[in-house]
C-alpha cells in the first residue's frame, strides 16, 4: 500500500471509529447493552487498525491485530498497558455478548 492509499485508509478507519462510538452511545442510551459493547469493541478495532496501518503493520485477523498492537505499542512502552487491557476486555465482552445464550450486559457493567 503506497503512502497516499495508506493515509486515505487510516482517515477512513478513524472516521468509522468515531461513528461507531456514536452508535454505541445511542445503543446504550436506549438500553441495548450487548449491542453497545459490540460497537465499542469495533470502534477500538477500527482505531487500532488505523494505528497499525499508519505504521505499516498489517494483520489478517482480530487476534492478529491484538497481537501486533500489543507487540508494537504496549510491550514497547509506546502506549500505556491500560489500552491493551481495554482492547482485550472489549474483545472478550463482545464475544460473550454476541455468542453466549441468555447473557445480557447492563448499564452498570457497560458504563
Amino acid at each position: 500500500m503506497n503512502l497516499e492509499k495508506r493515509k486515505e485508509y487510516v482517515k477512513h478507519r478513524i472516521e468509522t471509529a468515531h461513528k461507531t462510538v456514536d452508535a454505541a452511545r445511542l445503543l446504550s442510551e436506549n438500553g441495548f447493552w450487548n449491542s453497545a459493547v459490540n460497537r465499542l469493541y469495533y470502534a477500538l478495532f477500527y482505531a487500532v487498525n488505523a494505528l497499525l496501518v499508519s505504521n505499516q503493520i498489517y494483520s489478517q485477523s482480530h487476534s492478529g491485530m491484538k497481537s501486533q498492537f500489543s507487540l508494537h505499542f504496549i510491550k514497547s512502552g509506546k502506549l500505556d498497558k491500560k489500552y491493551g487491557k481495554l482492547l482485550s476486555q472489549l474483545y472478550d465482552w463482545r464475544q460473550k455478548g454476541d455468542y453466549e445464550i441468555l447473557f445480557d450486559y447492563d448499564a452498570e457493567m457497560v458504563n
